[in-house]
């Protein structure tokens, strides 16, 4: 007689699947940010760095209310990161024209160098990938990364058209 306990523990191809779709992002994300993270550390800046400056650069005049949305990091966290990188030179922020309580945020010259530098090679990766992958395979990976987004409103921002 068979140990049922010994089956039951035993992965079965679905679990095996979405376990090596765990450990793939894993994977990708490690190999994804190890050059940026080189990067990085050359300014003493991490990847809260990183993401403020390129989401800063792919939405110019962005707010510190909607980065903070795209982030869900504290006032505070952002507030360190924001300073370093306005003290340094990369960001600059100006007072709204219509609320002049809105801080809106820009990237100077020497923040698009740096954001160029650190998605360059990110940039080639996802090329690389994308062209191997081929279109179908972009577009399934585009449903599912979708798909593991929690918020719908995250989604949204990926809608076609936009």
């Amino acid at each position: 007689m068979s140990d049922v306990k010994a089956i039951d523990t035993l992965p079965s191809s679905h679990e095996d699947e979405l376990r090596q779709g765990i450990e793939l992002l894993f994977y990708a994300y490690r190999d994804f940010t190890a050059e940026p993270d080189a990067i990085l550390s050359r300014y003493g800046f991490g990847r809260a760095h990183h993401r403020v400056i390129y989401f800063v650069g792919r939405h110019p005049q962005m707010s510190v209310s909607e980065l903070l949305g795209i982030l869900r990091i504290t006032k505070q966290s952002l507030a360190r990161v924001l300073g370093q990188l306005v003290r340094q030179g990369f960001i600059v922020q100006q007072t709204g024209k219509s609320d002049r309580r809105q801080r809106l945020l820009q990237l100077t010259p020497a923040g698009i160098e740096l954001e160029r530098e650190l998605s360059e090679n990110q940039r080639q990766r996802i090329e690389r990938a994308y062209a191997e992958a081929g279109p179908q395979a972009v577009e399934g990976f585009r449903k599912v990364m979708l798909q593991v987004i929690s918020s719908d409103l995250d989604r949204s921002r990926f809608r076609r058209g936009r």
